[in-house]
């Protein structure tokens, strides 16, 4: 968590892409990576390990545009994206859609019973 002062290193979307795709190209581990791009790091190796996992599932979902996108703060509803849990369904629909899905998977059994 956070302390109140803290200040993070904003790292451009070029050097995100260069650790991973050296990372990959020459096969290192996260460790070696780490060791690499992050000299004198003892300590706190394990919280850039956690960065450059976060870097690769994103470049691996995305592509290097995923990247380059700003994700901190909240979504703004303009945009049209949100984050967080999604909001509860009314209790009528979820009653509906459980009585729904049950009688689908009654008409799924008889129909293996009678073929």
């Amino acid at each position: 968590m956070a302390k109140k002062g803290q200040t993070f290193k904003n790292y451009s979307s070029e050097f995100k892409i260069s650790v991973i795709m050296d990372m990959r190209e020459h096969h290192l581990s996260y460790k070696e990576t780490v060791r690499k791009y992050w000299e004198g790091s003892s300590g706190k190796e394990g919280n850039y390990v956690k960065q450059i996992q976060l870097w690769e599932r994103i470049y691996l979902e995305e592509g290097a545009a995923g990247l380059m996108k700003e994700r901190r703060g909240k979504a703004s509803p303009a945009s049209g994206t949100r984050k967080g849990r999604p909001p509860k369904l009314d209790k009528k629909v979820e009653e509906d859609l459980i009585a729904e899905n049950q009688r689908l998977r009654m008409e799924i059994e008889y129909d293996k019973l009678s073929s």
